[in-house]
């Protein structure tokens, strides 16, 4: 594979720690052999071969910061009828070697330089791009108005959840609002609800000025839904960019 012209070659990777994060989503730590820099966004793709040669290759979004060390973060949401998601959560071990390549992708990145607010709405293991988006504008001390609202069934099944309040707290610019379906939520600033073009344009109030950009991640159907209530809440489509995963 090739990215800007450049061949995007494999290379092993070493899993030097295991984190469950959710109880469907657990975080694995892998040490590149030749580490690489990444933008906020990125994603790589793993394969798995089987003794008798199958493999099986999917692409998973960096948590990561882009200014992070060799070891990049994957947090990966177990599905049930998953080829490689299953291998992660049942069978990986720290210690067990893997192949990967990357960074990929050049479309949905975090902007450079960041200026104008920014929105990022998503659900479950979606969230992951938005986090490393989240971790690169901590970073690099950046003070862009940030809203992210997260859709999740019940706070436990919210991911990085401590990370995210701590962020909230610290830092007035960042705005964080839940989105959830499946019990009632704690704190009177989130919602009861699945995603929908009212609840976008409440969080919109919450920044000082519209969003520039918009960065939408999650399953298909989720990206569908939380898309239409961006555009229903009267933002422009060609600043809405999604990223898709199967299922």
């Amino acid at each position: 594979m090739t990215e800007n012209g450049a061949q995007i070659a494999w290379q092993p990777c070493v899993i030097d720690e295991i984190v469950q994060q959710t109880p469907s989503i657990k975080s694995f730590f892998l040490r590149l052999s030749k580490p690489f820099a990444h933008i906020a966004g990125q994603h790589v793709d793993v394969r798995l071969t089987a003794p008798d040669g199958y493999s099986a290759m999917r692409s998973y979004s960096i948590a990561s910061s882009a200014i992070s060390s060799p070891t990049v973060e994957l947090a990966i949401e177990r599905l049930p009828d998953g080829e490689v998601s299953p291998f992660f959560h049942d069978v990986a071990a720290i210690g067990d070697e893997i192949e990967l390549r990357g960074p990929l992708g050049g479309h949905f990145l975090w902007p450079e330089p960041a200026i104008d607010p920014v929105l990022l709405i998503g659900a479950g293991s979606g969230l992951v791009p938005l986090m490393a988006m989240i971790r690169q504008r901590g970073a690099l001390a950046q003070v862009v108005p940030t809203a992210l609202l997260l859709s999740a069934r019940t706070a436990e099944d919210v991911l990085f959840s401590k990370e995210l309040h701590s962020i909230e707290v610290s830092d007035p610019a960042f705005v964080l609002a839940l989105a959830i379906t499946r019990e009632k939520p704690i704190r009177p600033s989130d919602f009861a609800r699945r995603i929908d073009g009212a609840m976008v344009q409440e969080i919109l109030a919450r920044l000082p000025r519209k969003p520039t950009q918009v960065f939408v991640c999650g399953s298909n159907g989720f990206v569908n839904i939380a898309t239409e209530g961006a555009l229903l809440a009267g933002l422009d489509p060609s600043i809405v960019k999604t990223e898709r995963y199967g299922g």
